[in-house]
């Protein structure tokens, strides 16, 4: 069983900036690769970033060049960088934890709001 925590949501103006967290607990030695979702009211959750173990990443066409995901494995924690935040941005923020099994973990979110 793998636990994941988020936390670093909150309101921002439009052009500001916010970085997330995810902690992972548990059996993490399972997680080969962890990532970033967001779903917004009436949407569909859709995929912000990801890393691998090996450190590579893979981004959402909305976020290229304003996100960045990033990992400390010494702290089992997984961050997003969020720079040059849009109304659109505004969404619950979750963390997913993929492990080699197939099975999906996933945090609880974080609520990201971005006012004009």
């Amino acid at each position: 069983q793998v636990h994941l925590v988020e936390s670093g949501g909150g309101l921002v103006q439009a052009g500001g900036s916010l970085r997330l967290s995810c902690a992972a607990s548990g059996s993490i030695f399972s997680i080969n690769a962890m990532g970033w979702y967001r779903q917004a009211p009436g949407k569909q959750r859709e995929l912000v970033a990801t890393i691998t173990k090996g450190g590579s990443t893979n981004y959402g066409d909305s976020v290229k060049g304003r996100f960045t995901i990033s990992s400390d494995n010494a702290k089992n924690t997984v961050y997003l960088q969020m720079n040059s935040l849009k109304p659109e941005d505004t969404a619950v923020y979750y963390c997913r934890g993929a492990s080699v099994v197939g099975y999906d973990y996933w945090g609880q979110g974080t609520q990201v709001t971005v006012s004009s």
